[in-house]
C-alpha cells in the first residue's frame, strides 16, 4: 500500500474498513458489519453491535418524538456511561448536533453554556439533575430516556455540523468548536490506524471523559470503527482499580495517567496491567521514562498529536522506541505546512469555526481553510514531526529574543528523576529572568530527605545550563513539594 498509516494493517482489514462521512452511514454499517460481535459493557449489561444498534435506534425514535427541527442542538450531561455514549450515537445519526458536557460542570456553566450554545433540549444523569432546575426553555430530560419502537438514521450533509466541543475552557466564557460529520469521521477513521491486526482483537476502557474529543474519538469511536468491545467508565478511579479484571488491551490515555499506572504497577507488579498490550497517548508530551517502563512490560506506545479543531487526530507516532520525542506522522487526507514555525492544517478533519464566534473563528482559520494551530513545529528528514513549543507560552527576553519554555522543560523531562517540570518567565532580585518549577518522582529518592531532592535538581539545572546559551539559562529554581494545577487533560496547567 505504501503509506505509513496503512501499512500498519493487515491488506485484508484495511480493505474492509471504509471511510464514511456521516455518523448515520456509521451506524447503519457497524451494525451491518459486526452484528453478533460484543461491543459495550458496563460489566453488567453486554451488548452486541446488533443489540447497540437497536438500543441507539430506539433512542433515536425518543429523539424523534420531541418535536425539534433538525439540526438543533442537544446536549448529554452525564458520566462515560451506557447512556451517552449510546445517546451521542443516536443524536447524530438522527440529524441533531450532539455536546457532551463535562461530567464537572457547576450550576452556572449549565445555565451559561445551555444558553450560549443554543441548546434545545438536554440529557442528564440523575446525579447532576439538581444542576439543570433553573434551565429555562430547555427539554430536561433523564440520560436513561429511550422508546419502544425504533427510528431510522438520517444521512445529512456530511459538511453539516454534526457536535460542538468545549475547547479553551469549561468555565466563564468557553469557546465552542463546531465539527461536522465528515470531520469528525475523519478523526474516527484515522483511530483505526494501530500496529498490526485490529478488527475484533482488541479491549477497551472509556478512561477519558467523553467530553474530550480524544476519549470520545480515538477510544470510543474509534473501538467501534474495528469492531472491538468497550467498557464503560462511571468511575475513573474504580476503573483503574479494576484493571487486573476488565483485562483491557488497549488504553487511550494522558501522559498523567501513564503514570499513575506506572506507580501501580511499581506497587503490584506487571501483572496490574492485566492483558494490556498498547497505550494511545496524547495531549501532553511523554517522558521517556514512561516508554523505557512500559516497554519493558511488553506494552507498545502510540503518540498521537491533535486539537479539538482537528477532530482530535492530526498525527501519530508507531515508533514509540526509535522516535520517543515525535508526534509522528501526518495523517493522509491533510495538508501540512510550517509558516513562521507554526504548524498549519488543511483537510476535511478540520472544524467549521468557533460557534457564534467569529472574531476567534477569523484568528484560527485562514480564508482558503487553514488552520493555525498555534503550536511551533518542525519535521525531520523522515517526514516525522516534533512540537518544540507554543506561541502563547513564548518567553520575550530583554534582547528581543523568543524562547519557547517547552524546549526548554525537554530536558528535564528526560531525567529519570523528574515527573514533571515548567518553565515560565519571572524576576530574580526584580530583574526578569527564566524561571523552572520542578515536581520529582519521589518514588527515584527512596525516601531521602528534601534537602537531598533538592540538591539533586540545583544539580540538574546547573547540568541543563551548561548546555544552553547564557541568555536562555534558568536563573530561578522551585522544587515543589505538592502537584501542579492541572488541566482537564491532566497536563501542566500554566494559568
Amino acid at each position: 500500500m505504501g503509506n505509513y498509516f496503512y501499512d500498519m494493517l493487515p491488506k485484508e482489514e484495511f480493505e474492509r474498513i471504509p471511510y464514511l462521512p456521516t455518523f448515520g452511514q456509521f451506524v447503519e454499517w457497524m451494525e451491518k458489519e459486526y452484528a453478533d460481535k460484543p461491543a459495550i459493557s458496563d460489566q453488567v449489561n453486554t451488548y452486541t453491535y446488533k443489540e447497540m444498534c437497536d438500543r441507539v435506534a430506539r433512542r433515536r425514535a425518543f429523539i424523534e418524538g420531541l418535536g425539534l427541527p433538525k439540526g438543533a442542538h442537544i446536549a448529554i450531561f452525564d458520566r462515560n456511561s451506557l447512556d451517552a455514549i449510546e445517546l451521542f450515537l443516536a443524536i447524530t445519526s438522527a440529524g441533531y448536533v450532539a455536546m457532551n458536557f463535562p461530567a464537572q460542570l457547576p450550576e452556572m456553566s449549565v445555565i451559561g453554556s445551555c444558553m450560549k450554545f443554543d441548546i434545545a433540549a438536554i440529557f442528564v444523569r440523575d446525579e447532576f439533575a439538581p444542576l439543570c432546575q433553573k434551565l429555562q426553555n430547555v427539554k430536561v430530560l433523564p440520560a436513561s430516556s429511550i422508546a419502544e419502537e425504533k427510528a431510522p438514521v438520517t444521512i445529512p450533509d456530511p459538511d453539516s455540523p454534526a457536535a460542538i466541543f468545549f475547547t479553551g475552557g469549561t468555565t466563564g466564557a468557553p469557546k465552542g468548536a463546531v465539527l461536522s460529520h465528515r470531520a469528525l469521521m475523519r478523526g474516527n477513521y484515522n483511530a483505526i490506524f494501530k500496529p498490526g491486526p485490529v478488527i475484533g482483537v482488541h479491549r477497551y476502557l472509556a478512561l477519558l471523559p467523553l467530553s474530550h474529543v480524544f476519549g470520545l474519538i480515538a477510544g470510543t469511536m474509534g473501538c467501534f470503527y474495528t469492531g472491538n468491545l468497550i467498557f464503560t467508565c462511571e468511575d475513573m478511579k474504580a476503573a483503574i482499580g479494576k484493571l487486573p479484571v476488565i483485562r483491557p488491551t488497549v488504553l487511550v490515555i494522558v501522559p498523567g495517567i501513564c503514570d499513575i499506572l506506572a506507580g501501580l504497577c511499581k506497587m503490584y507488579g506487571p501483572q496490574f496491567l492485566g492483558s494490556l498490550r498498547m497505550i494511545i497517548t496524547g495531549a501532553a508530551n511523554v517522558p521517556p521514562r514512561l516508554v523505557d517502563i512500559f516497554s519493558k512490560m511488553g506494552v507498545e506506545f502510540c503518540f498521537g498529536y491533535g486539537l479539538t479543531e482537528t477532530a482530535n487526530l492530526t498525527s501519530a507516532n508507531a515508533n514509540a522506541l526509535e522516535k520517543p520525542t515525535s508526534i509522528g506522522k501526518i495523517y493522509p487526507g491533510q495538508e501540512a505546512k510550517i509558516v513562521d514555525g507554526e504548524l498549519w492544517i488543511k483537510g476535511d478533519n478540520v472544524f467549521s469555526g468557533y460557534y457564534k464566534d467569529p472574531e476567534r473563528t477569523r484568528e484560527a482559520l485562514t480564508e482558503d481553510g487553514w488552520l493555525r494551530t498555534g503550536d511551533l513545529c518542525h519535521f525531520d528528514d523522515e517526514g516525522f514531526l516534533y512540537i518544540t513549543g507554543r506561541i502563547k507560552n513564548l518567553i520575550i527576553l530583554p534582547n528581543g529574543e523568543n524562547v519557547s519554555p517547552e524546549s526548554l522543560e525537554e530536558p528535564f523531562y528526560a531525567d529519570p528523576c523528574v515527573r514533571d517540570a515548567m518553565v515560565k518567565e519571572d524576576e530574580l532580585n526584580g530583574t526578569p529572568c527564566i524561571a523552572v518549577e520542578i515536581l520529582p518522582l519521589m518514588q527515584a529518592f527512596e525516601g531521602k530527605p528534601f534537602e537531598e531532592v533538592k540538591a539533586y535538581m540545583d544539580k540538574l539545572v546547573e547540568k541543563i545550563n551548561a548546555t544552553l546559551p547564557t541568555t536562555h539559562r534558568i536563573m530561578k529554581v522551585t522544587v515543589r513539594t505538592e502537584d501542579f494545577k492541572r488541566t482537564g487533560s491532566m497536563k501542566v496547567s500554566r494559568v
